[in-house]
């Protein structure tokens, strides 16, 4: 990713189901600096599919669980981690 005054870069990793449901792996997002971790899943959320999407959403940036309100910067890596079921 190459930095541009302006703009914060990250990269979004789908797993599983969440891959079949937006019809991708990675995906690559441009947002305004100072961005939360809900602005970005409210830009996922617009996505052909998304509405498919549970309403609670697990996620974690840069291999940590994060909550909606943390601040993301430029390179993060944000993995939506879908469901597990077990048994």
């Amino acid at each position: 990713m190459r930095c541009v005054i302006g703009v914060l870069r990250v990269k979004c990793l789908f797993f599983a189901v969440y891959r079949e449901i937006l019809g991708t792996g990675e995906l690559e997002l441009e947002l305004p600096p100072g961005a939360r971790l809900a602005e970005l899943i409210a830009v996922v959320r617009t996505r052909p599919g998304a509405d498919a999407l549970p309403l609670a959403l697990v996620v974690a940036v840069n291999h940590e669980y994060a909550p909606g309100d943390t601040v993301l910067a430029d390179g993060d890596e944000i993995a939506f981690i879908p469901p597990v079921a077990g048994g």
